[in-house]
């Protein structure tokens, strides 16, 4: 019997009606009067048989009497556009419209029969046929509507045309995801439950669907069976404990979807179109960065504001986030042309009303970055321009010495020269006890600009706020390991991970530049501020949850190699070393870091001996320069290791 019922839905005999769109209008409209027909002949010969008492009607025959009433309930068809509405998707609003107009003509006609009986003391028809066909033909209409919608529910789900799924949540924006799931056209989802960890809320109906307790047991015996997918509503996704809550769903294979966050729902509910799987930057294992945005107001409106580094991932998230605080001027200094000119069209379609100025440069290059300073002035500079890939810079430490050390030196001391505000320099935690030749040259550059500001303001001279961010991974940045391990999925895989312990610190893109923002809002110069990251994430495990996200089995579907660690990477990160202390700021999340202090003199010696020696292309010299500058920089994986042997 299965196998014959599998036939019938592989078959092309459902094919047309489960892709036609709708039925015309006249063709829904002549079905319902054909049902009406109906419901008043069988209406009048149950009213003829069943009732004697009823007075005699007036003499005009049944096809007079079949006429007036099918006239009248197309004007109240009309009245009500019972026939303008998709057979497929109907509900309560389209069962409460033909209520109306089958009960609304109904009422007419035994108004108009009272009115005649006053009269001529005759009737023009038994007001008991009248309430007969109304029932009648209401149930007809509805059972004609609800009949289409299983019917075409049931042959596309079984098709596979839509997917089965439970909404994870019971409150409002949940309740909201489940209305547009039964009331959109695109037909896409199937709502079968609901499931929830409040118990209050179990073993009860919402929408005509149960709602389910989250346990495991739950999920493996009646969640599987009955759903595909779990919808995480808004609100939800903003409580749960990503570590626990979704690995259930994601254990038992279940895909994992979220609607966007009530915040931008505005008035209306979102679209189908708008679910999406969850991403891992959705599951961070922290609660996300809340920053006061008032005094970043107060300082950027009506200034201007350079951002280096510009079209880079840091770079252009911090654009987007000071367009709202209404600069008179955002310079974007970036040496990348293509990536220039895809954020420029980008901000000219989004931002038509904002002033900005695209300014091509290499932050080397110091007769051009003069140049642009004298053209613009600007209040603000953050210093983003940077190289950051570990295996890179380890190939070809001189380039990183001449980017992130004498790029910094050289927008620094142009930032005192034109007496910038303030001049905010975004860091990494790979400058902490640096086992790599870029995390060293970012030390130095902090140090560099560090000391400077120390010599200033003892000087009095001190103009210019000098401010250093450090944060650790950031969620889907160029180059970053979630792209990657992305490409490898939509791959096939393997996903490769360099070792199955090692470990960092995560944070996404705009919690990122939000901690920028702040540091230049609240910082008084000098400082080097740090974010609380939450605890370190393995990647192994984020590789596997990645996979899970996509649907896939880890080492069933898709493979995990190690493949050892990269020259110059070491297993875990750190935010400080072991000699650098706190202190706290209005923002728990937020703290400045007590270094290791120099002096300018002495260290701006050696920084311009270190970039001569990048200048001659000189590896080791450059890389033995760094460790005399950075002492606690001991090479790891790495042909520099060497170097280290004489410390």
């Amino acid at each position: 019997m299965k196998e014959r019922f599998a036939f019938i839905l592989n078959s092309d005999i459902f094919s047309h009606i489960i892709s036609l769109k709708y039925l015309p209008r006249w063709a829904v409209l002549f079905v319902d009067l054909m049902l009406c027909l109906i419901s008043f002949y069988a209406a009048y010969v149950i009213s003829s048989k069943l009732f004697y008492d009823i007075p005699d009607l007036r003499e005009i025959s049944f096809l007079q009497r079949l006429v007036i009433v099918v006239g009248l309930q197309i004007i109240f068809f009309w009245i009500f556009h019972t026939y303008s509405g998709v057979l497929r998707y109907s509900g309560y609003v389209d069962a409460a419209k033909l209520f109306f107009a089958v009960f609304g003509n109904v009422g007419l006609l035994i108004l108009v029969n009272m009115v005649l009986n006053a009269v001529t003391s005759s009737y023009l028809f038994y007001n008991i046929a009248l309430l007969i066909y109304g029932v009648i033909a209401y149930f007809l209409l509805f059972c004609l509507r609800l009949g289409v919608k299983i019917v075409y529910d049931f042959f596309t789900l079984n098709g596979n045309q839509i997917t089965p799924v439970m909404i994870y949540g019971t409150h409002l924006a949940a309740i909201g995801i489940a209305k547009m799931l039964r009331s959109g056209q695109d037909l896409k989802y199937k709502l079968v439950g609901f499931i929830d960890d409040d118990k209050n809320a179990t073993e009860k109906m919402i929408m005509g669907v149960k709602v389910y307790h989250l346990d495991d047991n739950t999920v493996k015996k009646i969640v599987v069976k009955k759903a595909k997918a779990i919808i995480v509503s808004p609100l939800k996704m903003l409580s749960i404990n990503p570590n626990t809550d979704l690995d259930i769903f994601l254990n038992n294979n279940l895909a994992v979807l979220t609607s966007p966050p009530m915040s931008i729902w505005k008035n209306e509910m979102p679209t189908v179109k708008q679910i999406k799987s969850v991403q891992i930057e959705d599951l961070l294992e922290r609660p996300q960065i809340k920053i006061s945005t008032e005094n970043i107001a107060k300082q950027l409106k009506s200034q201007v504001i350079l951002i280096t580094g510009a079209a880079g991932s840091i770079g252009s998230e911090i654009v987007r986030q000071i367009i709202k605080y209404k600069p008179t001027l955002i310079v974007l200094l970036d040496q990348a042309e293509s990536p220039m000119h895809n954020l420029r069209l980008e901000l000219e379609e989004i931002y038509p009303d904002q002033n900005f100025s695209t300014f091509l440069g290499d932050v080397r290059n110091k007769e051009r970055m003069e140049y642009m300073m004298d053209l613009y002035r600007p209040d603000y500079i953050y210093h983003a321009a940077a190289y950051k890939h570990v295996p890179l810079m380890e190939d070809n430490p001189v380039e990183s010495v001449q980017v992130n050390v004498r790029g910094t030196k050289i927008m620094a001391d142009l930032a005192v020269e034109y007496k910038v505000q303030c001049f905010v320099m975004v860091s990494t935690d790979k400058a902490v006890n640096p086992t790599n030749v870029m995390g060293a040259s970012k030390r130095i550059a902090e140090i560099y600009v560090q000391s400077l500001y120390r010599k200033l303001k003892a000087e009095n001279k001190a103009t210019t706020k000098f401010i250093t961010t450090r944060f650790g991974n950031v969620l889907g940045s160029n180059g970053s390991v979630i792209p990657y391990f992305k490409h490898q999925i939509e791959k096939g895989g393997p996903v490769t991970v360099t070792h199955p312990d090692i470990i960092r610190y995560f944070m996404t893109i705009p919690e990122a530049c939000m901690l920028v923002l702040e540091a230049g809002a609240m910082g008084e110069g000098g400082e080097i501020f740090i974010f609380d990251m939450g605890e370190p994430v393995k990647i192994v495990d984020l590789a596997r949850k990645m996979i899970r996200l996509a649907g896939f089995k880890p080492e069933i579907d898709i493979k995990i190699i190690f493949t050892g660690l990269r020259p110059g990477e070491k297993l875990y990160e750190e935010l400080l070393n072991q000699k650098e202390i706190t202190h706290k700021t209005h923002n728990p999340k937020i703290m400045i870091a007590t270094v290791q202090e120099y002096e300018f003199e002495n260290v701006s010696i050696d920084i311009d001996e270190l970039i001569r020696y990048s200048f001659l292309c000189k590896n080791f010299l450059t890389v033995s320069q760094m460790k005399k500058i950075v002492p606690e920089f001991l090479s790891k994986n790495s042909q520099y290791e060497r170097l280290d042997v004489n410390n």
